[in-house]
């Protein structure tokens, strides 16, 4: 699979190089129409690849740093005063979680535990294009945290596991929108590797805010959607 995502990366990055599918006399003859003082790209590919990957580890790197420092911080200031920015349900001022409860967690364990999904869920969105990764957060934040603050259980509701099922809900629900064949085939790749969190949605677990997690997935979709459209207007034109 890892194979496969490199491959579609790498001639995504420049769709002149011609993919090595025949006798090499034909692909280096491409090449050479594509690039007429006959130099080969591929040090030019590796390196637009190497720089790309770069930028997507530093972001997601940059985002677990950010939700480990505060949980260190949280975890020596006497109080725990961190947590209390979390969301509290249909309060004026826990609206401020909407903005803050993704970085806060209850505990060293729950930033673990939330950190692996993040980071292979959040790469997967960033894969096309890293300004997805933004937009997908973004949106699975505002409308995941409404959801929350409108109809969530009286509480203090914090973690990134909303915007981990907004990216769920991005890659799940993408294929749908977009309906294309590899779109369609990612989002089933994606179903059937990480489908088990959807369980995640259902109140079956006491201390979970499966809110959060039903209205970040909601805020995914929408995500999907809005995303679907614009990169078919970038294609048509």
């Amino acid at each position: 699979m890892i194979v496969c995502l490199f491959l579609a990366k790498v001639t995504n990055l420049n769709k002149r190089i011609v993919v090595w599918i025949t006798l090499p006399e034909y692909h280096k003859a491409n090449i050479t129409r594509q690039n007429p003082q006959g130099k080969t790209m591929s040090s030019h590919e590796t390196k637009a690849l190497t720089n790309e990957l770069k930028l997507q580890g530093a972001i997601l790197g940059g985002f677990v740093a950010l939700i480990w420092v505060l949980e260190i911080i949280d975890q020596v200031i006497p109080g725990r005063t961190l947590d209390g920015f979390g969301i509290h349900p249909r309060q004026i001022s826990g609206l401020w979680g909407i903005l803050f409860a993704p970085f806060l967690h209850v505990s060293i364990a729950h930033v673990a535990a939330n950190t692996i999904p993040f980071v292979a869920l959040g790469w997967l969105v960033m894969l096309r294009d890293i300004r997805d990764f933004f937009f997908v957060t973004f949106v699975a934040m505002t409308i995941g945290g409404l959801g929350t603050w409108v109809f969530g259980a009286t509480g203090n509701h914090i973690g990134a596991s909303g915007v981990i099922f907004g990216y769920l809900g991005y890659l799940m629900l993408r294929g749908f929108f977009e309906r294309s064949i590899p779109a369609i085939a990612f989002s089933l790749l994606v179903f059937f590797l990480y489908g088990g969190l959807l369980w995640g949605v259902l109140p079956l677990q006491r201390g979970i805010s499966w809110e959060g997690h039903l209205f970040g997935y909601v805020g995914g979709v929408v995500a999907a959607y809005i995303l679907s459209k614009h990169h078919r207007e970038r294609q048509v034109t």
